[in-house]
């Protein structure tokens, strides 16, 4: 991976964790309205649960940021993708918090077979995110279920549609599945 990719790669992490925490993407220097508009931002109703959003976000981008300087920035090691990459991440966050996160292809070429839908769930969030659903979501007995677009903007679609006819977004999709504890179950 050249030093432009590298670069892109290290501020579509930024963008990712901006995102995730203001609602705004700092590529274009503008507020997300319409996430403002469709959703009502939900705060933390006690400390403990700002507290654990904070953990979890602070592993997640501790993660990134250390598997991101070591696959990006090493010279022998040129021909990962960041996919890859964070798939490290998600590994580091499930092992930490019990919570799985996986990559969905929607649309385009699926580059990898594991990216494919695994179960029914994920082959109806394929068809909403395809169709511009924000996200689609279930609870499977204690596991909720969550699957939302992430964006393939023109530098992604050189791989993932290589013979488009247009500049147009495409998007792929990230599954995240958590398990609810129990009433009654202790805290770890």
């Amino acid at each position: 991976m050249n030093l432009e990719n590298k670069k892109w790669f290290a501020r579509v992490c930024l963008a990712a964790v901006s995102l995730t925490i203001w609602g705004g993407d700092p590529l274009s220097g503008e507020e997300n309205e319409d996430a403002k508009e469709e959703k009502e931002i939900i705060l933390p109703q006690t400390k403990e649960e700002a507290k654990v959003r904070a953990q979890i976000l602070h592993d997640t981008i501790h993660a990134t940021l250390q598997f991101v300087h070591r696959d990006f920035f090493d010279p022998l090691e040129m021909d990962l993708i960041p996919s890859a990459t964070l798939e490290e991440v998600f590994e580091e966050v499930e092992e930490k918090w019990a919570i799985e996160i996986r990559w969905l292809g929607v649309e385009g070429k699926t580059m990898n077979v594991d990216h494919k839908p695994r179960d029914k769930f994920e082959q109806k969030a394929v068809e909403a995110l395809a169709k511009g659903e924000k996200e689609f979501e279930t609870m499977e007995g204690r596991i909720f279920r969550r699957a939302a677009p992430i964006v393939l903007h023109n530098a992604c679609l050189k791989c993932h549609v290589p013979d488009r006819t247009s500049l147009e977004d495409r998007v792929a999709g990230l599954v995240i599945s958590m398990p609810l504890a129990k009433k009654g179950e202790a805290k770890k």
